[in-house]
Order: C-alpha cells, then structure tokens, then sequence
C-alpha cells in the first residue's frame, strides 16, 4: 500500500478549504452582522429587528437591520459568503423569477436557506355589496359573470397577487387583476367598493372584517388559524386542495459554511419560540414557525413547482 505524505509547509487546496471554513465559523461572529429586509415599518421590518434583539446576547455582536426592499436581495446575492449579510424576504424572492426573466439573482443558486421565520396567511375578503358570503358562491358568481368581477393585488409575486391567480387557476374561474403600488392603496380601494374581491394578509384585513367595511370568506392557508378565528379554510369551503401563504425566511449567500448556517438556525429558532416573541409577532397577525434549513429549502422548492404550473398554464409571465 503506498505512503502518501504531504511534504512540510504545503497543505493541498481542499483541504486548505476546509480548515479556513472551520476556523472562520470557530471565530464566528467577530464582528457586526447586517440582516437586509423589505420596506420600514412592515411585518418584516418589525420581525427582524425582534430577531436581531434576541440573537444580540448569545451571538456577542450587534445585527443591524436595513430596510432595502426588492435591492436587498440582489446585494445579499453578491455578497461574500462569510455570515455577514443575510436576507430576511417573503417569498416574492423565489416567486418573481417565476413571473419575470432577467432578474440578477437565482433563488436556489445564489441563497442558502437558514430558517423559515413566520407566514401569513391570506383572508378571501370582498366589498359588502358583492352578493357571496362563501367560497362556493363566489366561484358560482365568477363563473356566471366571468371577466366582469375583479381583485386587487400589490407588486408582481406578491402573496396576494399569487393567492389569487392560484384560486383562479384551481377554480377555473375568470376575475380581472387591478395592479396596485402596495397593499394599503389596494386594500382602501376595496374599502371603497372601486374593486370587488382582495386575498389580503390577515393582519391588513382582518380589522375592516370585524368592523363590516369587508367581509371575510375564507382563510387560504392549508389548516384554520387563529389569526382568523372562525373563518374556514378556501380548501374546505370549496376549492380542495387549495393553500397558498406568505413566507419569510432568513437566508444567506450561497457556500456559507455550514457550521455557520446552523448556529444561526439555532439562535434565530431560539428567539422565535419564546413565548413573548410569538405573542408580539400573532399581535400583527404573523405566526412564527422556526424550521430547519432543510424544510426551508423544502418549502421553496414545493411551491415554485407549484406555481410555475400555474403561470405557465395562465401565460401570467412577464
């Protein structure tokens, strides 16, 4: 059998690898860490800096949280993959690839998936004048009238946007998409009866449901949740088979070491399942659901498959 030897002072390049990547997580955090996240003053803003609060103390060093939006994703793709910049998105960050071409990051290829955090599921609401008070008979209305009932929806891959043309999809029904620049000017609209039908986020709408400006039909996640309490799911008032929420995951650069992945998990799921942190986050009408990498990585890769069924069958790419 022959002696293999490395000769003094020369260490091959995998192996090389392999030991910086177990130095740099030993040492690990040595230094601040930024979590990029959507817009200011949103459920993922409020989330992420609840999380970086918590993870402060075991981590040793600060998380500085920066509010930028849609750009965020395309700078955490670039970023080294060092533990230094992570990503707090919803799912918009591997539905719009699915909606668009050219966009400058691969959700699979250029992230690394560290945990899901929380979801909000959707509430099927419509104006008071719209004559449906179930799923059932809002399918028998758009499929009696079809092109001639409507829904608001924010940004292209936004949870609302894909809640909608799901159920259009599985529903086989017609109802036209009135585009807005977010979820505040869509849901006012709705209010205002200038649009018929929304898959609004459960904290956004369920308030107007319980003062009579909308009425609730239905929740879109795949099990009753409390954030809605009563409603019944879409699946069950009509339309098996049907989930659709909003996911929001914390992820990192692709090739982040996976030592550093895991104590990240650790520390993030550490702070989301405190009873405190669960309480805050179910007040703004989010769940959290701490995960492991892998169901992560699960979850993206179900409902991309999922839904590029769904726009390809739709012709709703862009």
């Amino acid at each position: 059998m022959p002696i293999r030897f490395f000769v003094a002072g020369i260490v091959p390049i995998g192996l090389m690898a392999l030991c910086t990547g177990v130095v740099s997580a030993q040492n690990y955090p040595d230094k601040p860490i930024r979590v990029l996240t959507t817009t200011s003053g949103g459920p993922n803003d409020f989330a992420s800096r609840l999380i970086a609060d918590g993870v402060m103390g075991s981590l040793g060093q600060r998380m500085i949280v920066e509010n930028r939006a849609i750009v965020g994703v395309e700078i955490a793709a670039k970023a080294p993959p060092d533990g230094y910049t992570l990503l707090h998105y919803t799912n918009v960050l591997w539905l719009m690839p699915l909606f668009r071409d050219g966009l400058p990051w691969d959700p699979v290829l250029d992230f690394a998936p560290i945990t899901l955090t929380m979801t909000q599921p959707n509430i099927v609401v419509v104006h008071p004048s719209v004559p449906v008070t179930s799923i059932k008979e809002l399918i028998a209305l758009a499929k009696a009238r079809p092109g001639e009932l409507n829904y608001a929806s924010s940004s292209t891959g936004a949870t609302n946007h894909v809640a909608a043309e799901l159920f259009k999809s599985m529903a086989g029904v017609s109802i036209l998409r009135i585009n807005y620049k977010g979820g505040g000017p869509a849901v006012n609209d709705l209010i205002a009866g200038h649009v018929h039908v929304m898959f609004g986020s459960a904290g956004v709408v369920a308030p107007h449901t319980k003062v009579g400006r909308l009425r609730a039909l239905a929740v879109t996640s795949a099990e009753p949740t409390a954030l809605a309490p009563g409603l019944p799911t879409v699946a069950a008032a009509g339309l098996p088979g049907y989930e659709s929420s909003q996911w929001t995951g914390m992820l990192a650069p692709a090739k982040t070491p996976a030592a550093i992945i895991q104590r990240l998990n650790q520390e993030i799921t550490r702070v989301l399942q405190r009873a405190d942190a669960k309480a805050r986050l179910f007040s703004l009408g989010i769940e959290a659901i701490p995960g492991s990498p892998e169901e992560f990585a699960a979850t993206i890769k179900s409902e991309m498959a999922k839904m590029d069924k769904v726009i390809k069958d739709s012709r709703l790419r862009e």
